[in-house]
């Protein structure tokens, strides 16, 4: 049996500050929950968490080409080694390893956590927007990623050039992971700068009109980024990245047109069930209103003459 004092929700969401703040709280406990239990997961293989990011490296440029296989440089081929300097450096690396693993692997979790806080105060055509944001935004994040992890190994042998010949090059752990997440965040972002561009045309703030017009600062902007992002010699690397991107932003121009033309049809028709009309709020004169009244509710007079002093109304 229901308690008594238990209130059917609203079903616009609203509801007392205190039970939002109680909401939030729960939403915030199962979040941290599930990243807490994640991370303990992730504990137990960070070892090959860090084997899997720096295999590729160590493939171009290792003196060590693996974890597991020893290999010797010939000639003034230049090579580098991963250290770790310190007492508590990994134990301090398994930590943030296996705290960032559980972040990344409780992603599915506290997003929708935060879905389920937000969703209620939207609209049934803004809920549809969102999720398809949502998940779109994954998957260019992660194809972001590889990217990146595809280009480190190649970005690393470029930079190892321009030590000098017959030095020993040692990559710290820590400094090396710090490097190769920063370089997946940056991928995964500049992924999402399409996706970006999509919420700001259904927001109404940009036409689809002025992306296809700034197709050429895009181009050259993308390929720049590109040219910095992947300092290797070869084009080929420049063009693996940017092209890509060029691809996501013409795709992201042709959907903003046609929601365009969407919105334009949709005005044309009406608003939809669960969006108010637009109200007339232009001023009208209080004179000018208060004279057409007083003309509808007085009769006209027949003529203007007087008879025996007094008009016709009289």
């Amino acid at each position: 049996m229901l308690k008594s004092a238990q209130k059917e929700k609203d079903p616009e969401g609203r509801m007392p500050l205190a039970e939002h703040l109680r909401e939030l709280r729960n939403r915030l406990v199962k979040s941290l929950l599930a990243i807490v239990v994640t991370t303990i997961v992730a504990a137990f293989f960070y070892k090959d968490i860090i084997q899997f990011f720096t295999d590729p490296i160590l493939s171009a440029v290792g003196c060590d080409y693996s974890f597991a296989e020893l290999a010797k440089t010939t000639g003034d081929s230049q090579c580098a080694r991963i250290v770790q300097n310190g007492l508590l450096s990994p134990f301090t690396l398994a930590l943030t390893v296996s705290l960032s693993s559980g972040v990344a692997l409780a992603a599915p979790v506290w997003l929708y956590q935060l879905w389920a806080f937000v969703a209620p105060g939207l609209h049934r055509n803004e809920k549809k927007y969102s999720l398809g944001f949502v998940a779109a935004g994954f998957p260019l994040f992660v194809l972001g990623a590889y990217f990146a992890y595809w280009s480190l190994p190649k970005m690393a042998s470029v930079m190892l050039e321009f030590s000098i010949i017959g030095s020993d090059n040692q990559l710290p752990l820590d400094d090396l992971l710090q490097l190769i997440m920063r370089m997946i965040i940056v991928f995964g972002l500049s992924f999402e700068l399409p996706l970006l561009l999509v919420m700001l045309n259904f927001g109404g703030v940009l036409s689809g009109e002025k992306m296809a017009g700034w197709w050429r600062a895009m181009i050259m902007g993308i390929t720049l980024f590109a040219a910095i992002a992947t300092p290797s010699t070869d084009p080929i690397s420049m063009l693996a990245l940017a092209g890509p991107i060029w691809v996501l932003y013409f795709g992201a121009t042709a959907i903003a047109v046609l929601n365009d033309r969407r919105r334009a049809r949709r005005d044309a028709e009406g608003p939809a069930d669960d969006e108010a009309s637009d109200l007339d709020l232009t001023p009208e004169r209080v004179g000018e209103v208060e004279a057409v009244a007083a003309s509808r509710t007085l009769p006209e007079q027949a003529t203007s003459e007087r008879v025996n002093g007094y008009d016709d109304v009289t």
